[in-house]
């Protein structure tokens, strides 16, 4: 591996997580209160009430979680394939509410729900998202990174 990458990758995946932090930390203040989030979920028409209404009072309680391990730099590796995870889950809701022809707003930073024919943005939704999930990818393949608590364990010297 070359030296120049050697030095610069850790700083990559310092950036790598504070975005995503920073991305996840966003989406779940804009879900409060929690029934904007549940309203989100509602949208996507996968789920019964009460299950629909379980992942939308959590899913903003796990982005802050995650969002604050990414912050920390606390098992890195392991909160970038959990995030990796979130974003193939939300990718396929998106995804599935395109093909049934469901006219929502994703509800990933704020409210969701019904929007007017036309009105939906799936393609941005979904390209944003694999954004996100390069991302969570750098941060689980290398987890190496400063300031992170990581270093203090032992890991990713």
């Amino acid at each position: 591996m070359d030296t120049t990458y050697k030095s610069v990758q850790p700083w990559l995946t310092l950036l790598a997580r504070l975005v995503l932090a920073g991305v996840l930390a966003w989406a779940a203040v804009s879900k409060l209160p929690p029934a904007l989030s549940v309203q989100s979920v509602e949208a996507y028409q996968l789920f019964p009430s009460e299950i629909a209404e379980f992942i939308g009072f959590t899913l903003p309680l796990l982005e802050l979680a995650l969002a604050l391990l990414l912050v920390l730099g606390l098992a890195t590796r392991y909160v970038g394939a959990a995030s990796g995870l979130l974003m193939v889950v939300f990718i396929a809701g998106i995804v599935s509410a395109w093909a049934r022809g469901l006219n929502i707003d994703c509800g990933c930073f704020g409210t969701g729900g019904q929007v007017g024919e036309g009105e939906t943005s799936y393609g941005f939704d979904i390209a944003r998202d694999l954004g996100f999930l390069a991302l969570a990818a750098v941060i689980a393949i290398r987890p190496r990174s400063p300031l992170a608590l990581d270093r203090l364990f032992g890991l990713y010297r």
